[in-house]
């Protein structure tokens, strides 16, 4: 049994019993924040733990950041497909940025409290940028399908205005999905539990926590989460690759073939990794999952997929491999 925790602002809880599982709430009203408890099984190696988010958080900040400098520096990488990948390296920074600092501090301090605010805060940042994240894939989608099935209107369709209008409907797009879900998931009742079983404040955990049906939530989890930002992406995705593999397989070369499909194949791989993860929370109801599951999922698509996402497109993206190189010989020659 542990020493009592209070939660932010003051309300005073009952020792968290890890056989248990859970902790009581002296008060059931005037919710003034949770308490993190997805790291309760991994406190035992907490060192490593921290240890490797550390590791997570700066690489997946270094590579993305070095893929934007990249694509600043080589004049070459000035195209609308390097300016999408240029977003979604700035979308993974900040994606990693809401979750892992949060997390490390809880196991370096010991204090798995979070505010209200700063859980809604958290919510919604999150939600926003794997909503934005989503869009954001299927632009990329569309500026690979116009350059291969339409290449002779290739610069007159994806004009630097268009590639704009495309990567800020992306954003708004992730911006309105986050408002819907945090205003509708703050506008429960937390009155059962406080404890949040899970890494860092998502909706399901938190949809599990309430004492009010959350049937209207989920439903608006599958529909607007699930279809129009999940399934509908993911789906026009998929409609454009077999347009672009019809246009592939036409070409008389096998090295033309070859050629034309690498400089799809990162895109690819990107899109598996994170519709293949994220379509599993939205899809599948929240009350019919484990905790634990969602611990994985959110892990994988959250943390290691924005760090997976730089080094997929450096060794399987040849411009951006020769982008490297130059970028290496140019720093080696400035310093000597």
């Amino acid at each position: 049994m542990k020493a009592t925790e209070s939660m932010p602002g003051g309300k005073q809880l009952l020792p968290y019993n890890e056989s248990r599982g859970g902790t009581i709430l002296m008060e059931s009203y005037n919710v003034t924040g949770f308490l993190i408890l997805g790291f309760s099984d991994l406190w035992c190696c907490k060192g490593l733990v921290q240890l490797l988010l550390a590791f997570i958080y700066s690489t997946t900040t270094l590579s993305n950041c070095i893929i934007l400098w990249v694509i600043l520096l080589d004049h070459q990488l000035h195209t609308p497909m390097y300016f999408f990948l240029g977003n979604l390296a700035f979308l993974d920074i900040a994606y990693t940025t809401v979750t892992i600092p949060k997390m490390l501090a809880i196991l370096i301090t010991e204090d798995r409290s979070i505010s209200y605010t700063a859980c809604i805060a958290q919510l919604y940042f999150y939600v926003s940028l794997e909503g934005s994240e989503a869009f954001l894939l299927m632009a990329m989608a569309y500026d690979r399908y116009i350059a291969i099935c339409s290449p002779l209107h290739y610069k007159n369709v994806m004009k630097t205005k268009v590639c704009i209008l495309l990567a800020a409907v992306s954003w708004i797009c992730g911006g309105i999905n986050a408002s819907i879900h945090t205003i509708l998931t703050f506008s429960l009742s937390f009155c059962n539990s406080h404890d949040i079983n899970h890494l860092f404040c998502d909706i399901p955990p938190l949809l599990q926590l309430s004492c009010q049906s959350s049937f209207i939530n989920e439903l608006i989890l599958f529909t607007v989460g699930g279809v129009w930002v999940g399934l509908g992406p993911f789906l026009l995705i998929v409609i454009s690759y077999i347009y672009i593999s019809a246009t592939i397989r036409k070409l008389h070369s096998a090295e033309g073939r070859r050629k034309t499909f690498s400089t799809c194949s990162a895109h690819i791989t990107v899109v598996a990794l994170f519709f293949g993860s994220s379509l599993f929370t939205y899809i599948h109801p929240p009350s019919r999952y484990t905790s634990e599951e969602n611990k994985v999922v959110s892990v994988l698509y959250s943390l290691l997929t924005p760090m997976l996402n730089p080094l997929i497109y450096s060794l399987r993206n040849d411009s951006v491999k020769e982008a490297l190189q130059k970028a290496r010989k140019h720093l080696l020659t400035s310093s000597s």
